[in-house]
């Protein structure tokens, strides 16, 4: 297997690196969903489209394409634990620009629709990011 392969794959990670990849999966891919398919209540592709016109993330239904399919597609791939370094790099940047493009000015607070969920989220990302998928993954196994 090639070197660059095997370092994407590669984790000595464990059981805690695994269930903390499927929690924040989860989440991510639930919030891809309200915005590309509008389901758990969502606004769905349109809905998303307009709200990131209005806070100037524009054009508005290629920014919400982008967020939602990073959000929907990288959080399944850390649900299946498949290629996670890559799909966390996408989840963290996309929770920089969440931060810092809608939160920031809330104070941290989520009762102010703060930074801190999203913070948490970032925290997650780049944990997964660094240790790799954990002991039950599609890399792990692949990498073997």
């Amino acid at each position: 297997m090639s070197t660059l392969i095997n370092k994407v794959l590669f984790t000595r990670a464990g059981y805690g690196l695994t269930v903390l990849r499927i929690f924040v999966g989860i989440i991510f891919a639930a919030h891809g969903s309200q915005k590309l398919f509008g389901a758990f209540g969502g606004y769905g592709l349109a809905g998303t489209a307009q709200y990131m016109e209005s806070i100037g993330l524009a054009p508005g239904y290629l920014m919400a394409t982008l967020a939602g399919g990073t959000e929907f597609f990288a959080g399944l791939a850390l649900i299946i634990g498949l290629l996670v370094r890559p799909a966390a790099l996408g989840l963290t940047f996309l929770s920089l620009v969440a931060i810092f493009s809608v939160h920031i000015h809330n104070g941290l607070f989520m009762a102010n629709n703060g930074y801190e969920f999203a913070l948490a989220l970032l925290g997650g990302s780049i944990a997964v990011m660094i240790e790799g998928a954990g002991k039950l993954s599609a890399d792990r196994a692949i990498a073997g």
